[in-house]
């Protein structure tokens, strides 16, 4: 064998050592990933089921209303932008300013995917999105037996 071939023979082993010590390396970096996603997984799923009873408490406040003029309208949709429930009894007000209410509400509710309900003939209850609602109130018209005047 030639210098030359030892020069090279003592290269190409020092390059196939290090080589071989680079994949055992990957591999071990591999093991240890692997025994850690489950760990991360669980620890993922549990932050992601983990519920504060303080914002619950929170969610539960529920605003009364009755405006007396359209100004008014504002200050109620901010009560359902902060995520409170809110009852409106429109009965101070003449029909049309009573519509326009209304309508504006219906509009503040429906952005806020929240929802919108009449109660009453004047009343009407508007919630936000996290507010579910059941059931319902029927209007009784025309009927001579339910006439309180």
């Amino acid at each position: 064998m030639s210098f030359k071939d030892k020069f090279k023979s003592f290269f190409d082993f020092d390059e196939q050592a290090s080589f071989e010590e680079d994949q055992a390396t990957k591999r071990e970096d591999h093991k240890v990933n692997q025994e850690q996603e489950p760990a991360k997984q669980f620890k993922k799923q549990n932050q992601d089921n983990v519920v504060s009873l303080t914002s619950i408490q929170n969610d539960t406040k529920m605003v009364l209303c009755e405006p007396t003029d359209y100004d008014e309208a504002q200050e109620i949709a901010d009560h359902v932008k902060k995520k409170k429930s809110v009852v409106v009894n429109l009965q101070r007000l003449d029909h049309q300013t009573s519509m326009r209410i209304v309508d504006f509400l219906s509009g503040t509710v429906y952005a806020l995917g929240g929802n919108i309900q009449k109660l009453g003939q004047q009343t009407f209850l508007c919630t936000p999105e996290h507010v579910d609602i059941s059931g319902s109130i029927s209007e009784i018209f025309n009927d001579s037996s339910y006439d309180y005047k």
